[in-house]
């Protein structure tokens, strides 16, 4: 395990990529964005708009994905405000939301006029694979990012909506795996097959414990249908340079808030990932898995974005990283029904002993970032 010289991301994290200069690829990726003609990205946009716009007299241009969130929050308002287009915004609605992410929805709604679809999974199925994918693979969220996905698919298909509007590709905001058609046109077709499936695929994680009847939300519909239907899905981040703390201060004119009770546990900031009370702990397996959790993303942004030194970030992150996210644990622990014995057990199974060890009684990451 090492650390990128220029920003604090590990080379755990999957898909980076370190080059000889001990450069990860997030960061080589940073400096391909510095070269791109953006004011020309943001033309291209209009001229997409500009072929969906009243298409087919169908009721809705564009369909973006929101949680609650500010990047979501500033995703509709360029699409509805900025490109003036019929926008739907859709939820999956989570099972445990937080107050912040319900008031804030209600002022997406208010400020931008547009309409909110909800749907809203049983939970007996959700609870089920998420009980799953955590004692299997340490990925509670699995259940999430399958069920986003297929959905969001499935409604654009249901209302005949020809644009889909996702927010930034994480390959290329991290240095994952990024596809062709991203890199080369901001396609958000392959969206389905990106880095969060890695562990295992979703027939084998099942084996067969649901029944396909009730997998219809979390099963995406046919690729070829979507062409066939001329429906397109983008990423905004390849048209407009990705900035959370940006989004933020924009999304704050249209009433978002941030956690009114400051940062979680493990955090450095208090305005991101609040819309619901799962995702802490989730992202706490990516912790024992790889060695990083929220701190190091939120400082490596600040870093890409020109806001934080490298030196600032170490602090920070070595100030914050070992934070257990506590706030939501009993919630946690009654969703996935699960006794603090089994949870405990279920962290040290998927404990990477290659990064651990212990000293003086407590787990720490035996290569610490400096």
């Amino acid at each position: 395990m090492r650390y990128c010289k220029r920003c604090v991301l590990p080379s755990t994290k999957h898909g980076v990529v370190f080059d000889d200069e001990g450069i990860c690829s997030a960061c080589r990726s940073v400096e391909k964005k510095h070269k791109i003609d953006w004011g020309a990205r943001a033309e291209a946009l209009h001229r997409i708009c500009d072929q969906v716009r009243g298409k087919n007299g169908q009721v809705y241009d564009c369909l973006v994905p929101v949680s609650g969130g500010k990047d979501s929050m500033y995703q509709v308002y360029m699409m509805s405000q900025v490109y003036k287009l019929k926008t739907a915004a859709v939820i999956i609605v989570p099972d445990l939301q937080t107050s912040e992410g319900i008031l804030n929805l209600n002022s997406l709604v208010e400020n931008f006029g547009v309409d909110l679809i909800k749907i809203s999974v049983r939970p007996s199925t959700l609870q089920k694979i998420r009980r799953i994918a955590l004692l299997k693979v340490g990925n509670p969220n699995y259940a999430e990012h399958r069920v986003v996905f297929a959905s969001v698919a499935r409604t654009a298909l249901f209302y005949d909506i020809p644009l889909v509007v996702w927010g930034e590709d994480i390959g290329v905001e991290f240095g994952g795996r990024v596809s062709k058609s991203s890199s080369q046109e901001g396609s958000a077709e392959d969206l389905i097959d990106n880095d969060l499936f890695k562990d295992v695929g979703f027939t084998e994680l099942l084996a067969d414990a649901i029944p396909d009847r009730d997998l219809f939300f979390y099963t995406h519909p046919d690729k070829q249908e979507l062409k066939r239907r001329n429906i397109r899905s983008i990423y905004l981040g390849y048209f407009h340079w990705w900035d959370g703390l940006k989004h933020f201060q924009i999304a704050q004119k249209f009433g978002f808030i941030p956690r009114l009770a400051g940062p979680l546990s493990g955090n450095v900031i208090n305005y991101d990932n609040l819309d619901e009370k799962l995702c802490e702990i989730h992202l706490w397996f990516k912790f024992l898995k790889h060695g990083f959790w929220r701190a190091t993303d939120e400082c490596c942004y600040y870093i890409w974005n020109g806001r934080m030194t490298r030196a600032e970030a170490v602090k920070l992150v070595n100030e914050h990283q070992y934070q257990f996210p506590k706030e939501y644990l009993p919630e946690f622990l009654e969703y996935h029904q699960l006794t603090h014995q089994l949870f405990e057990e279920t962290m040290e199974k998927f404990r990477n002993l290659n990064i651990w060890h212990k000293v003086k009684g407590e787990w720490r990451l035996k290569v610490e970032l400096r």
